[in-house]
């Protein structure tokens, strides 16, 4: 009962905002700053460096837009939110956009009032337990304590799973990452479990990462993405069609190398003009300048480009592409046309 009356609170907080939500764009540019929704901190996703800067992949995202709207992808203030408190964060106006890997569904888009803008992330719900404990599948965790972070489709895809399996477990929750990170540390619980990305950023700040393993079973689909209040058009195709040129800026080749050379006269490639504002009046459609999607690519790259500084192989994180590699490669990323 206590969750349905949450759900209808948030559902009339979020018609609330939508009925004033038009006025983003405006309440943004009046501003000066982008107030954009970020976890509370998770390493390669959304957690500020040594000088307090923040950074990682769904922070590139808000500086990405910060970029095209405000033409500077430092104008931005980061709220952190939990589980629990993003969603009236966005719905109260407190912010104008969430980037806090959320995952995409059926009751957030409809009953909560909000509009997703995209997917910037395919992933799926894991298991991490130490190594010492010797187990290989999670099916051999009948009977486990588990932490669980409140307020997440994480919470509710578990349930459903040990149901499933005819299975018990007792669950330990948690509000953040940092705190689920200190329980399972301190053998509070077996178990985490949360987006298979967000196990491998927790493990890698271990001081022993190798000392914990990733079980095998993915449990649940979570396409995750940035997301705005529902009521505002142009503000939702603003922030879609921002995420939608840093995804087809890796397939055409642009990076933040580039972009401005490319940009400086038209390519013999329409689309690439239509996108860098050298043809066309694509910008002047989203109430925007032609240089937009220039200036969001320069910010911190093409898709690829921030996936392999922040999460990719090559860091702590240690992400394959695998369902987030480009349509041409096998994946699932795909930006629609920009005609």
């Amino acid at each position: 009962m206590k969750k349905s009356l949450f759900l209808g609170t948030l559902t009339a907080a979020g018609l609330a905002a939508g009925m004033s939500a038009a006025a983003t764009l405006d309440d943004v540019k009046a501003r000066g700053t982008l107030n954009c929704g970020v976890t509370t901190g998770l390493v390669g996703f959304a957690a500020p460096n040594a000088n307090g800067r923040w950074e990682g992949f769904d922070v590139a995202v808000c500086r990405a837009v910060a970029a095209a709207v405000l033409g500077d992808e430092n104008a931005i203030e980061f709220v952190p939110t939990t589980g629990k408190t993003r969603f009236t964060a966005l719905a109260s106006g407190e912010i104008d956009m969430l980037a806090r890997n959320t995952t995409w569904t059926f009751s957030r888009d409809v009953d909560l009032g909000f509009e997703f803008a995209g997917i910037n992330y395919y992933d799926g719900q894991g298991f991490m337990v130490p190594k010492e404990l010797g187990v290989t599948s999670a099916k051999e965790l009948n009977g486990a304590t588990v932490c669980i972070q409140t307020g997440t489709t994480t919470e509710l895809n578990l349930a459903d799973w040990f149901r499933k399996n005819n299975m018990e477990y007792e669950p330990v929750p948690i509000e953040t990452n940092a705190e689920a990170q200190q329980q399972y540390l301190a053998r509070a619980c077996d178990v985490y479990t949360t987006d298979s990305s967000g196990l491998a950023a927790t493990r890698a700040t271990f001081e022993d990462p190798s000392a914990h393993v990733i079980l095998p079973e993915i449990i649940s689909k979570e396409p995750l993405g940035p997301l705005v209040r529902h009521g505002d058009n142009q503000w939702g195709d603003i922030v879609r069609w921002t995420l939608n040129a840093l995804i087809a800026a890796e397939e055409f080749g642009i990076t933040s190398a580039n972009v401005e050379e490319l940009a400086s006269e038209p390519t013999d490639s329409p689309e690439i003009n239509r996108m860098l504002g050298t043809e066309g009046n694509l910008g002047e459609m989203l109430g925007l300048d032609k240089d937009w999607a220039v200036r969001a690519i320069a910010a911190g790259g093409n898709y690829g480009e921030i996936f392999a500084r922040h999460i990719g192989e090559s860091t702590p994180v240690g992400l394959a592409r695998g369902l987030n590699a480009q349509w041409t490669e096998g994946g699932l990323l795909y930006a629609p046309p920009f005609r």
